[in-house]
């Protein structure tokens, strides 16, 4: 007797709409250049590797950082699953929300810096900062033109679907305007989190616009021979996600701007906090672990500043958690009519 496959079902029991099947086709497809030179790389070929690329003289460290990446951009198919199967609606939020929370932090700012990159080099400016220079190029320049465009296609599909399963299952915690929510600012322990992450941002965002004027102050040798129009437009956006999470945090926990619709606040603070805190964090660790060249190693002012940012992108993400828990804690409360 044939058989028929069964139609997609979407989390709440459905029949999966055709565009979110398309949606985790594309975040799925838009893997596989990735996860096939990662996986090249670490079973030990040089493809898209020139011949004096430092990548060559860190072999353990080199191989121990590729298979972790493989892993990152497995958990995105994972997500794309998880956002589009009958057993994603049972995932505890937390559990979902975590992970969201690095991958968008992750891919925001290279969805926003590579096509700014793009523009800067057709103005003119220099790709330096990207490639690795000129003298020691760090992988060939169609590797970034594909594994970027994987990652630009990976964010807006995983983002869309995100989107689309939030805005089913918990769509009642971001609707209506800052008025909406209940008179007076939130509690103090939010408070006092948004304001720490005010205080403590300032640092790391004042470094960061020294940097992206041209500023030497802080940074090792090797970056200061290497900076270009990439390292330029990067320091200007984590300049922006850092004001970003920072007005976004101050808005939830004083309830300023009261036309403003919540999404708003809630959206600058998760994709500020998550790519300052995950970058921040990612640059610490590739630090900390890096044996190479002392000159190419960060300094002090270096450390402190992603160290810093992390923090500020942590303190942020917990008054956002608080603010959609406690407005989650409300909606259950509420009696019903």
């Amino acid at each position: 007797m044939p058989q028929t496959l069964a139609p997609a079902v979407a989390a709440d029991g459905t029949v999966l709409p055709r565009s979110r099947r398309l949606l985790r086709a594309v975040a799925v497809v838009a893997c596989l250049p990735y996860l096939t030179l990662k996986t090249a790389w670490v079973a030990g070929s040089h493809v898209g590797i020139p011949a004096g690329s430092p990548l060559l003289d860190h072999g353990t460290e080199t191989v121990v950082a590729n298979v972790l990446t493989v892993l990152m951009d497995c958990a995105v198919i994972v997500l794309a699953l998880l956002l589009t199967r009958p057993w994603g609606l049972r995932v505890p939020a937390w559990l979902l929300a975590a992970p969201m929370w690095v991958a968008t932090g992750l891919l925001a700012p290279i969805m926003a810096g590579y096509p700014l990159q793009l523009l800067v080099r057709a103005l003119g400016g220099s790709a330096a900062g990207t490639s690795g220079g000129g003298d020691e190029p760090f992988l060939h320049e169609w590797v970034f033109a594909v594994v970027y465009t994987g990652f630009i296609v990976q964010g807006l599909a995983l983002g869309a679907l995100f989107a689309l399963y939030a805005r089913d299952r918990w769509g009642h915690l971001w609707r209506g305007r800052m008025w909406d929510l209940p008179a007076g600012p939130a509690g103090r322990a939010q408070r006092a989190t948004a304001v720490a992450a005010a205080v403590l941002a300032l640092f790391p965002l004042a470094l960061r616009i020294v940097w992206a004027c041209g500023g030497t102050t802080g940074l090792s040798a090797g970056v200061v021979a290497d900076r270009g129009g990439d390292f330029h437009v990067l320091e200007s956006l984590y300049v922006v996600y850092l004001l970003a999470a920072v007005t976004g945090g101050v808005l939830l926990a004083f309830r300023r701007a009261p036309a403003l619709p919540v999404r708003v606040p809630l959206v600058l603070a998760g994709v500020g906090s998550g790519a300052v805190a995950c970058w921040g964090g990612w640059m610490a660790a590739a630090a900390l672990l890096s044996s190479g060249d002392p000159a190419d190693r960060p300094t002090e002012l270096m450390l402190l500043t992603y160290a810093g940012q992390m923090t500020v992108g942590l303190l942020v993400a917990t008054v956002g958690a608080r603010f959609l828990a406690a407005r989650a804690a409300r909606a259950v409360k509420r009696p019903v009519t």
